[in-house]
């Protein structure tokens, strides 16, 4: 299995279970790990044939930018299932952080694997 990478890919959305939290944005950060096979976009040096990263962190900055969640958690399923369905990837890694969360603590967040890791040829 492949793995195309984004890291730290940072968005901003309403996101957070307290009142004020609510009438603002807050900055995430986000990692991913998006199984493919780039066998077939490297032999032919072919975007088209592989994930494109930045049509992916432009779709995920949209995403964030028109949605408002409660929970990372949430945001983080909702998320890899959005991702999984418009860009046919198998398996994924999401790792989401919310900076500032918590005192004393760089960032809080979760992370998902979601699908099944292809099987290597």
């Amino acid at each position: 299995m492949d793995q195309v990478l984004i890291e730290a890919l940072e968005v901003d959305t309403v996101i957070g279970v307290y009142a004020w939290e609510r009438t603002i944005t807050q900055r995430l950060s986000l990692d991913l790990c998006l199984a493919t096979d780039i066998r077939a976009a490297a032999s032919d040096d072919d975007l088209s044939k592989t994930l494109d990263y930045d049509a992916i962190s432009r779709r995920i900055g949209d995403y964030a930018a028109s949605h408002d969640f409660a929970l990372v958690e949430t945001f983080a399923e909702r998320l890899a299932a959005m991702l999984r369905a418009e860009f046919s990837i198998p398996w994924l890694r999401l790792t989401v952080r919310k900076p500032g969360a918590v005192p004393n603590a760089r960032a809080v967040g979760v992370t998902i694997e979601r699908g099944q890791v292809p099987e290597a040829d």
